[in-house]
């Protein structure tokens, strides 16, 4: 087996433990060539897509990926930012802040950073920055708090597929789900609150869940229980009335049948319904992106005006809520059990670390 070069990495170095935060990708600019880049690799990933090798790679470079870079970008570039993609923009911050809220909590070294599963930057190159730095454990945390074998899981095919390149290789911890967490449930109660209380109260709340193919369901993965059940306690939590409540599934790529209802459909019958005034939120996405503040902020709006409802709302994901940092962090601290502690004596570990420096450089060592 070849393996990747390793980092300089002295006698007596500093041990961390390191955090990534992982979100799913996003393309490098607004443009079709950036968009064709960025849905190869996602659309190529056998996680995402489960129909024969073979026959996919015909349709994805023959139809797909000479015709849908164009649209995508088109909608990318009604969402950017000068900062860039939401996504992005919002996964940085909301571990810039994790690491405040860690840092007040853990005196051990740690560190906190981010990758995308797809596009930059990438899950190797960003475990290789932090084994370089120091970490010899690491807490791989998904930004996707439904487990779903083509979100959760081909995250940590990436970093498994690292690691196997790796010589020396760090722990790895991985954190497979929170759909039911109490401090998940309770950021995102407290985000609908905050709306509500700037823009009063809508006839029907819908929450909207990305969709995934029925086949995926049948097949044994997790996922529709998951948000269904995430679903069920943020009404309680809420206080409201079931029938006050609405549960979809968005985003259905393809011809396959996804797992339903759709959201799309449901909005359009609300609207034809003569629904007064619907809130859309979408408690699976944690950070805003393409498919909140176009998909369901741009094209849902239309779709629920244009078929005779009065008004829409969309609540914007969770952000850098200081209730989604709090839960984040407690998500985190649970999972880091063992490798992180609230007490560090610096100078006795300097020390023990000079020592084994020193003894490892009388033995010929080279630093």
């Amino acid at each position: 087996m070849s393996y990747l070069k390793e980092p300089e990495s002295p006698h007596g170095q500093l041990s961390k433990t390191g955090i990534l935060l992982v979100n799913l990708g996003t393309p490098e600019a607004p443009t079709p060539k950036a968009l064709r880049t960025y849905l190869k690799e996602f659309l190529s990933d056998p996680r995402v897509v489960e129909i024969p090798r073979a026959v996919w790679w015909l349709i994805l470079n023959g139809i797909i990926l000479n015709t849908r870079p164009k649209k995508s970008a088109a909608k990318y570039a009604a969402i950017w930012t000068p900062d860039g993609s939401p996504l992005k923009v919002h996964t940085e911050k909301q571990a810039k802040l994790l690491k405040g809220w860690l840092g007040e909590r853990i005196a051990s070294p740690f560190m906190v950073d981010y990758a995308m599963r797809y596009g930059q930057p990438s899950i190797p190159d960003t475990l290789a920055r932090m084994k370089a730095a120091g970490c010899d454990r690491i807490l791989i945390l998904p930004a996707y708090p439904q487990y779903a074998a083509s979100s959760t899981a081909t995250a940590f095919d990436a970093a498994f597929t690292w690691l196997q390149k790796i010589r020396t290789q760090p722990a790895l911890r991985t954190l497979k789900h929170y759909h039911d967490h109490p401090a998940y449930i309770h950021a995102l109660a407290a985000n609908i609150r905050d709306y509500w209380q700037m823009h009063g109260r809508p006839d029907l709340l819908l929450l909207s869940f990305h969709g995934v193919p029925r086949y995926t369901l049948e097949k044994g993965d997790p996922y529709h229980c998951e948000c269904q059940k995430t679903g069920r306690l943020l009404t309680e939590a809420l206080g409201l009335d079931p029938k006050q409540v609405r549960l979809t599934f968005q985003s259905r790529f393809g011809r396959a049948e996804w797992i339903k209802p759709y959201t799309d459909r449901t909005l359009d019958e609300l609207g034809r319904a003569g629904t007064g005034r619907v809130d859309v939120v979408a408690p699976g996405f944690t950070a805003d992106c393409l498919e909140t503040l176009e998909e369901l902020a741009m094209e849902g709006r239309a779709t629920f005006l244009a078929a005779g409802g009065k008004a829409f709302h969309y609540i914007p994901a969770l952000n850098e809520h200081p209730q989604w940092i709090d839960a984040l962090g407690h998500i985190a601290l649970e999972n880091l059990g063992g490798w992180v502690s609230d007490t560090f004596d610096r100078d006795a570990d300097q020390q023990v670390r000079q020592v084994s420096k020193n003894r490892a450089l009388a033995m010929g060592a080279r630093s």
